[in-house]
């Protein structure tokens, strides 16, 4: 495929997500996205995008190697709207292929401003058989703002099989944005389908592009521990075929792997087997709950909240201080059991969620941070897990390969955590430090810092797509 080619697909998908928001950006046409020349002696090793949560704006900018890992310029992505900073917050954002969605959330129930960005991200993947080319030339802008009153104060995105699933919570649902399907030259419709289930702060795990899992937060009354059960179509679904409850409430995450659905509700993950086929008529469904045990301290049991999943295992942290732990899940397994890695940090701390890499070397490496409040004292630090010393793609023998300082968080709820990124190739990882205003560079090859740049602002969530070209 063709650079003009694959711009022209990114920009019809965007031209057919018009329908149906009450607030739209300018489109930019093919002809008027920009070109950046890159310096004769530096190669691109991916782009990083990053929310300043200080001004509510999305950044971007090339990561570059010459003699030194470096920035380039750092800019705002074209056509990105002017949010309210004291009313509004960015959340979750993820890309696939071209295409990149950013949540928007209000203070006010999503009765001010709430919705989607999408962006073009300007990168483009080439494939060539066994490997591909990436191509940085084009400057990312924004294609289709949402932002209305009508979004439900979105909270959480998912990526699942490629497809955005954005958490509309106030209306009890959540949108299906398929990319592929509008570059395929499919209807709106077809692209863009609102699904109904779970409610008010919703996680969500979509099974095989045919079941969504919607969760309810309530920690009591009728619908705690709810979770509804809904046939995804691509034009949208308002009928829930079932729900059925978990033993507890207040569920904060959902994933999917190995054909099974996981929880984390108020005490411990509970886990089903996915319903491929969900209808009225649907077999009891039997909740397998693992406890995770209970806090040495209050003795209440523990909990944890969103998942990561790599390959067949789903990870995720709980604990804190000396008690803290990244534990796995083997859901291949016909009863998985939980394997514990204990991650001491200082009382003060509490870890964050998992992300996990494979590097270029074939290592697959689980990152988590050290986090705590911002007002309260005390050093910040990044753990590295090595999930497979012996390669065999049994997860059982993880072991915490090191801890190392950092630069600081700016945590204030749920916003000014650091967050962590790297190129596609697994050759470098980058991460964001809030409360200093700079994005720090390892390297994947030997876990060593390059280098830590200052970008101003408060940087948050970061995503980088993409990788160098390198001759083998």
């Amino acid at each position: 495929m063709t650079n003009q080619n694959s711009l022209y697909c990114c920009v019809s998908i965007f031209v057919c997500l018009l329908a149906g928001c009450g607030s739209h950006a300018d489109l930019v046409t093919y002809d008027e996205v920009k070109t950046r020349a890159v310096p004769e002696d530096a190669t691109v090793v991916c782009r990083l995008f990053f929310q300043d949560h200080d001004t509510k704006q999305l950044r971007w900018a090339d990561v570059i190697k010459a003699d030194e890992i470096q920035l380039g310029e750092v800019n705002q992505v074209a056509g990105f709207p002017e949010l309210d900073p004291d009313k509004q917050n960015l959340v979750q954002m993820d890309a696939s292929g071209p295409a990149m969605l950013v949540g928007v959330r209000d203070d006010d129930g999503g009765e001010f401003q709430s919705g989607y960005v999408l962006v073009a991200t300007g990168v483009v993947e080439e494939a060539h058989g066994d490997h591909s080319h990436w191509n940085f030339d084009r400057t990312p802008s924004v294609r289709k703002v949402c932002l209305d009153e009508n979004q439900g104060n979105p909270a959480h995105l998912y990526l699942y099989q490629d497809v955005f699933y954005l958490a509309n919570d106030r209306k009890n649902g959540y949108t299906r944005i398929d990319p592929l399907r509008i570059a395929d030259g499919d209807s709106d419709s077809a692209a863009c389908g609102f699904h109904s289930g779970g409610g008010n702060h919703i996680t969500l795990a979509v099974a095989d592009n045919s079941t969504g899992y919607g969760t309810w937060i309530d920690g009591g009354g009728p619908n705690a521990g709810r979770v509804d059960v809904t046939e995804i179509k691509p034009e949208g679904n308002q009928t829930i075929a079932y729900s059925f409850n978990l033993p507890s409430g207040a569920i904060h995450g959902a994933t999917t792997v190995a054909g099974k659905i996981f929880f984390a509700p108020a005490e411990g993950v509970c886990w089903v087997n996915v319903d491929p086929n969900p209808s009225k008529q649907h077999p009891e469904v039997e909740v397998h709950k693992i406890s995770l045990g209970a806090d040495p301290e209050t003795k209440k049991p523990l909990r944890t909240g969103a998942f990561t999943v790599h390959r067949d295992y789903v990870l995720f942290v709980n604990g804190k201080a000396d008690f803290a732990a990244l534990s796995l899940l083997n859901a291949a397994k016909e009863q998985p059991s939980l394997i514990n890695v204990q991650i001491p940090m200082d009382s003060v701390n509490s870890p964050t969620v998992p992300r996990v890499v494979k590097t270029a070397a074939g290592r697959r490496l689980a990152f988590l941070f050290h986090n705590h409040k911002a007002d309260v004292k005390g050093g910040e630090f990044l753990s590295v897990v090595d999930l497979d010393p012996n390669g065999d793609l049994d997860f059982s023998d993880a072991k915490l390969e090191k801890t190392i300082p950092v630069g600081a968080s700016a945590v204030e709820g749920h916003y000014g955590h650091h967050d962590l990124t790297w190129d596609h190739a697994g050759r470098f990882a980058f991460w964001t430090n809030p409360g200093e205003g700079t994005i720090s560079v390892m390297s994947l090859d030997d876990l060593a810092v390059n280098t830590t740049i200052t970008v101003g602002g408060k940087p948050t969530k970061v995503v980088g797509i993409g990788e160098e070209d390198i001759d083998d």
